[in-house]
């Protein structure tokens, strides 16, 4: 029974295959109304559109194959063949799953109309063949998508594993307990940035550096506000990040994939999602009643000094020199060491009196204007090309809260991802809460980027609709 099972679906095969070199040879003068099916329907979770997404990849793979053979620019296209070849290598797999299980299913209705004595054990072991071929599916499910909608935005790779990190901390509601809060903030960043975002066991580290651009601490040892750049020596964060590691994995954007990634990025892709305001609930050394407190994070990627220049023009510039004050010693009454840079466009500001250099604190000045300069241009451009979708994730602005410190029930809860962990000291004290809360939040926001490419393309499907067009995939293949 088995044998007549077997070589039933090899002679389907071979049908299968003469058939495809056939169309594809005389796929020109192909029936404009024909639908040949790829299998790709038959995989879980990709919607609609999904499927008509892959099938584009999949023609242009053998657009480009083609060219190839009849002598196109191998350096030209290379680059793009490689990024599609994955896809068509699943799409392979889907095809022979499919073509498998539709000749099962062929067989098992023969079978079901034989009637004879053998039919009923037959069935048994076709619909087992069946279900073990169903259960292929959801792995090449997982696997086109992680091809469509990689665990890192594609838009933001490059800043993600290569930039440095400006880190913003500014106290808000709450007076000294803020500012208290702040600075036990800007300790848990720097302890997590020396260990060079390395976990609980020490392992995954990277060499970082930490420079204190600027800090304005109060009398009882609070921060008001101060800015941090963590850099990755030897430049680049994490060692780089390859559409192969993500594709790879069979957990798409589940933890274990979350987790490796981290050790792929540089220390803006790791700190990224602090940005926002970080509330503390505790009662105040000097008090006996609960108190609600507020602290901002801003965390923007650093321009390379190389680019400083370029993205601040002079004539975009205001510079002010000004004798330092505070304490610091009899410099600090006597030279005009200080710095004040305005970016006089978008008005954004960063004053400097950390050094005793005039030159330093310059430096030090465009390094951050530039840094907030870039980051706001880039979140233009990101609303731009999100138009008024809302999102779980936020803006990552620095006035929408994300996260509560709760001391008196001491737990963290971070209200994107909506995960909550308790002993706010052992994570808050060592910063690992961002290496903790860092896996939830991409794959959150990987789940958003699915969302929002299922919603353009159903847009694009229903614009082709509605003129008469057959949307971006034409006919299946």
């Amino acid at each position: 029974m088995r044998q007549l099972h077997h070589n039933h679906v090899q002679q389907q095969r071979l049908a299968n295959t003469a058939y495809s070199f056939s169309t594809a040879a005389s796929d020109e003068n192909d029936d404009p109304g024909e639908e040949i099916s790829d299998g790709l329907e038959i995989l879980p979770d990709l919607s609609p559109a999904m499927l008509n997404r892959i099938r584009a990849m999949k023609s242009r793979h053998d657009e480009i194959m083609k060219q190839l053979h009849e002598g196109g620019d191998q350096t030209k296209l290379a680059k793009e063949l490689s990024s599609l070849s994955g896809i068509a290598s699943l799409c392979e797999q889907v095809s022979e799953v499919h073509a498998e299980r539709e000749s099962l299913l062929e067989l098992l209705n023969e079978t079901e109309s034989s009637h004879d004595e053998d039919s009923k054990e037959m069935m048994e072991e076709i619909n087992e063949e069946v279900a073990q071929l169903d259960l292929q599916l959801q792995p090449l499910s997982q696997k086109m998508m992680k091809f469509l909608v990689p665990l890192l935005d594609p838009e933001d790779v490059e800043d993600l594993t290569s930039s440095d990190a400006v880190i913003d901390i500014r106290a808000g509601t709450g007076g000294d307990e803020a500012c208290l809060f702040a600075a036990e903030i800007m300790s848990a960043y720097y302890a997590t940035a020396k260990a060079g975002g390395a976990d609980e066991t020490g392992s995954g580290g990277k060499s970082w550096t930490i420079e204190v651009l600027s800090v304005n601490r109060t009398d009882l040892g609070g921060v008001k506000e101060a800015s941090l750049v963590v850099s990755s020596r030897g430049g680049g964060g994490g060692g780089g990040y390859s559409d192969s590691f993500d594709a790879t994995d069979t957990d798409p954007g589940g933890q274990d994939t979350a987790q490796l990634v981290l050790q792929k990025l540089g220390p803006y892709g790791f700190f990224q999602f602090e940005s926002g305001v970080h509330r503390v609930q505790r009662v105040p050394v000097n008090d006996v009643k609960m108190q609600t407190s507020a602290v901002s994070v801003a965390v923007l990627p650093s321009l390379p000094d190389n680019k400083v220049a370029a993205a601040l023009p002079p004539a975009e510039l205001k510079i002010d020199v000004m004798r330092a004050s505070g304490a610091g010693g009899q410099h600090v009454n006597t030279t005009e060491s200080a710095v004040r840079v305005t970016h006089i466009p978008t008005g954004i500001m960063a004053y400097m009196q950390e050094e005793r250099s005039q030159h330093k604190n310059k430096a030090k000045g465009l390094k951050l204007v530039a840094a907030r300069v870039h980051q706001l241009r880039k979140e233009q451009a990101t609303q731009d090309r999100r138009g008024a979708r809302s999102s779980l994730m936020g803006g990552g602005d620095r006035s929408e809260r994300i996260r509560t410190y709760n001391f008196a029930q001491d737990r963290i809860t971070d209200h994107r991802c909506k995960v909550t962990m308790q002993g706010v000291q052992s994570w808050l004290g060592g910063g690992k809460m961002v290496r903790k809360f860092g896996p939830h939040l991409y794959k959150l926001e990987r789940e958003e980027r699915v969302v929002a490419l299922e919603e353009e393309d159903e847009e694009e499907e229903r614009k082709n609709a509605a003129n008469g067009g057959k949307g971006k995939a034409g006919k299946k293949k």
